[in-house]
Order: structure tokens, then C-alpha cells, then sequence
């Protein structure tokens, strides 16, 4: 027989808690699931907004199943129920579980390949491809580096699900990507980037500017939802970021691209195919707002 255990308590806020599950094997514990308990804290009504928030996740988890480098859903009673390193054993319509990925977040990692934003912008643009669009990539700690320097992306607790092709999907995906590009260029600029070069690689998301909605929301709504998230619900983590002073990662070689898993459902078989048609309305400022 299996057995499993809650191995590690990730994260812990006043929407409720993340947990790493453990597969015990021989050798010792395995990482295998991370699940997302939404019980919500002391706040009143934080249990709701917590279970909303999981099931965003949930939908956004089941549109995307089969992509390569995102989390898949896992339906397991025996993960469900497992206690809580606090011996607490949650409700099962709290929780969500989805598989490990073992990996380094982006802040974290000591090596990119030196194509790891061209198939950040693969990835990316396979998730829109799907109607899928995150919504939260302006935090570092939502891209992982994979053990073979592959990206990946995690919670999707603030992603939005729209009818493949459609325009709100299009219209939306745009700040995903120019979140990608900030990345982009934080970390291959000032001589940070392979060889030394001191211009800044570009990608996708390169010609993208805040619209005029974003800027709206930037001015007005994020402040309050900093006050609530921070002051009253306590869950930002800092949005954890690599500091300027770095350490900087070295690059390695290339991983090439991941075709076709990494871009399936792009039409016509490429990235600029899934991002085309919507550049000239980007600059023209025809996106939604951006994330938090």
C-alpha cells in the first residue's frame, strides 16, 4: 500500500493554506502533489473568497490538462484527506490538489538556458492558445525553472478562462505577455544576458505597453486591493523578487524548443501565429487591465 504524507506547510494566510504532499518510499519522501486547502481564515467572508479563488484554479487547471509544464489537476481521496501537519483533516470541497514540479522559481535560480525566454514566450503563448489567460506573471515566484531549465508556470488562482480564440482572450493575453518581456529584460540587460550583452533580448511581448485601463487600474484599483490583500487577508508573500544587486544566474546552452507540446493549439504551429493579428491594437491600448 501507498502511503503519503503532508510533508511541508508552503504557505500559510487568512485564505487558508498550501501544502506539499509526500509519497514515503524507500529512499525517503518524494514530493509528488501540492494541495491548496481553501478554509479560509478569521475574516469573515475569507473562506468564500478563498474556495473562488480555488475554483478559478480549478477551471483554469482542467482547460489546460495535457499541456506540457503546467500543473494538472490530481483527484486522489487518499491526497484529499490526508491530516494536516497540524493534525487538522480539511473538507474535501476546500481543497485542491495539483501535481509537483520540481523546480526553482524564477527569483531563485542559479541558470537560464540562454533560450529560456523564447520558450517562456512558447509556453505562454500555449496557454492562451487553450483560452487560458494567467493574469499574475508580473511575480517572478509564478515561473519556475524546471531541473532541465525548461520554464513552467504555477497558480493560476487569478487566471481567466474565455472561449478559445475569442477576443477577450486576446485582448487580455497582451499583459501576460508584457509581463514576460519585463522579465525578459530585467534579467539579459546591463550586461546580465549571455555573452555579456548589455541590450536587452526581445520577445513577444516586446512592442506591448500598459494600456489605458491598466494604467486605471494601477492608479486606482491596486492600491485597494494592496490595502486588502495586505492589510486585511495578510496573503502577499512580497512578491518575492531577484534583487538588482543579483546574484545574476550564469546561462547554459539552449534547451531548443518543445514542439509540439509547448505550443500546441497555436494556429498555423508557431508562437508569433497565437500572439499575431493583436500587435497593432496593444499599442493602440486595446487590453484589459493588468494584473495585481
Amino acid at each position: 500500500m501507498t502511503a503519503f504524507q503532508v510533508g511541508a506547510l508552503l504557505k500559510e494566510d487568512q485564505l487558508g493554506r498550501v501544502e506539499r504532499v509526500d509519497r514515503m518510499e524507500p529512499g525517503g519522501l518524494v514530493p509528488i502533489a501540492v494541495r491548496r486547502v481553501a478554509c479560509g481564515g478569521r475574516l469573515p467572508g475569507s473562506r468564500a473568497v478563498a474556495r473562488l479563488l480555488a475554483r478559478r484554479e480549478r477551471r483554469a487547471l482542467e482547460r489546460l490538462a495535457g499541456l506540457a509544464h503546467v500543473p494538472r489537476l490530481v483527484r486522489d481521496d487518499a491526497l484529499v484527506f490526508l491530516p494536516s501537519l497540524d493534525g487538522r483533516t480539511p473538507r474535501a470541497e476546500d481543497v485542491l490538489v495539483r501535481s509537483w514540479l520540481e523546480g526553482a522559481p524564477l527569483h531563485l535560480a542559479t541558470a537560464l538556458p540562454r533560450d529560456f525566454f523564447e520558450r517562456l514566450d512558447e509556453l505562454v503563448l500555449a496557454v492562451h492558445a487553450r483560452g487560458v489567460c494567467h493574469n499574475d506573471l508580473h511575480k517572478e515566484q509564478n515561473v519556475l525553472v524546471l531541473v532541465d531549465g525548461r520554464p513552467a508556470l504555477v497558480d493560476f488562482q487569478l487566471a481567466s478562462v474565455h472561449a478559445e480564440g475569442s477576443r477577450a482572450v486576446r485582448v487580455r493575453a497582451l499583459e501576460d505577455l508584457r509581463h514576460v518581456e519585463k522579465h525578459r529584460r530585467r534579467y539579459t540587460r546591463w550586461g546580465r544576458g549571455p555573452d555579456g550583452a548589455h541590450e536587452p533580448t526581445r520577445g513577444a511581448g516586446a512592442e506591448l505597453s500598459r494600456s489605458l485601463l491598466a494604467r486605471a487600474w494601477r492608479k486606482s484599483g491596486k492600491p485597494v486591493y494592496n490595502a486588502v490583500t495586505r492589510g486585511l487577508l495578510r496573503t502577499r508573500d512580497g512578491e518575492a523578487r531577484r534583487p538588482s544587486s543579483g546574484p545574476w544566474p550564469a546561462w547554459s546552452d539552449p534547451v531548443g524548443p518543445d514542439a509540439p507540446a509547448a505550443i500546441r493549439g497555436c494556429p498555423g504551429g508557431t508562437p508569433s501565429a497565437c500572439a499575431g493579428g493583436d500587435r497593432g491594437g496593444a499599442r493602440r491600448g486595446a487590453r484589459g487591465p493588468s494584473g495585481p
